[in-house]
């Protein structure tokens, strides 16, 4: 499984359109091959940051996301959108059931 952490912080006055870019975004991951979960939320701490959590079944699908137009896009799209660049980690994971 992969897992995508991201975050970018938001201009100020512009969170509400990041927010909405954002949640379509989410909306048509999560409906792609391999999406296992796709989400935004607002950081509680620092509320023009935004955070994404996605899980993939496997580097063939993230790719296959990034290749999407749409998730060009939308990276473009928040980036003009953001007071710095946004940040965005991958990792390699397996599911570890409770117990053992």
């Amino acid at each position: 499984m992969i897992i995508v952490l991201g975050s970018v912080i938001i201009l100020e006055g512009k969170v509400s359109e990041a927010l909405a870019l954002s949640r379509e975004h989410v909306n048509r991951s999560r409906l792609e091959p391999g999406c296992i979960e796709h989400g935004v939320s607002i950081d509680d701490e620092t509320p023009n940051r935004l955070v994404f959590v996605e899980r993939w079944t496997g580097m063939d699908a993230l790719k296959a996301h990034f290749a999407v137009p749409g998730s060009r896009s939308f990276i473009k799209a928040i980036a003009a959108l953001a007071g710095s660049p946004p940040s965005m980690s991958i990792y390699e994971a397996s599911e570890v059931s409770p117990g053992g």
